[in-house]
């Protein structure tokens, strides 16, 4: 099996080394051939896939399948929030490529490992619902105490007159729209 092994230290005074040598070992007992490496070094792993060149040069390997399985020394190398790493997982298993976490000895090409990935899918769901309650919560707490949600509205009475006086005179919505700089969907509003 063709493996790549994916390593991360989030400052420069850390090295990948040891992760290198373990996951190498790993690879060498099971019959693996290592076909690329990858490490971003000095790089937090909160950091998206788009500030970790070689983390966004891993899944696309992954998706050209230059590779059937993805080496990692734990969970944390792969990313710091349970969401991104679901994302991860999500987009591995969806181009067939499988997973090895060294650490916990989570390994998505058997049956265990695909349930243990599994809940943790159920898990980043169940904390993206929280998430999205607590928003809610906050959005109608805001709106209680009197606050408004959306953009400021830049309508003020003289617009509303001038789009209304406008409309009268026989203009198209279009043309009051370019001259008064509002959208089309402002003029309906106002001729409601």
């Amino acid at each position: 099996m063709k493996c790549a092994i994916y390593t991360r230290a989030s400052t420069s005074n850390q090295t990948v080394e040891n992760q290198f040598l373990s996951l190498r070992e790993y690879a060498k007992n099971k019959g693996y051939t290592i076909v690329k490496e990858f490490a971003d070094e000095g790089i937090s792993g909160a950091k998206g896939r788009t500030e970790r060149p070689q983390f966004d040069a891993l899944i696309k390997g992954a998706t050209k399948k230059d590779f059937d399985i993805v080496l990692a020394w734990s969970v944390c190398r792969l990313g710091r929030s349970l969401s991104d790493l679901v994302s991860f997982l999500m987009e591995m298993q969806s181009v067939g490529c499988n997973i090895y976490i060294h650490q916990s000895g989570l390994d998505s090409s058997t049956p265990q490992g695909k349930l243990q990935f599994g809940l943790l899918s159920c898990f980043a769901e169940f904390e993206r619902s929280i998430i999205r309650e607590r928003v809610i919560a906050g959005q109608e707490r805001y709106v209680r105490n009197g606050g408004k949600m959306g953009r400021p509205s830049n309508l003020t009475d003289g617009l509303i007159n001038s789009i209304k006086f406008m409309r009268e005179k026989g203009i198209g919505i279009r043309k009051i729209s370019k001259e008064l700089g509002v959208g089309v969907s402002t003029i309906y509003k106002v001729m409601g």
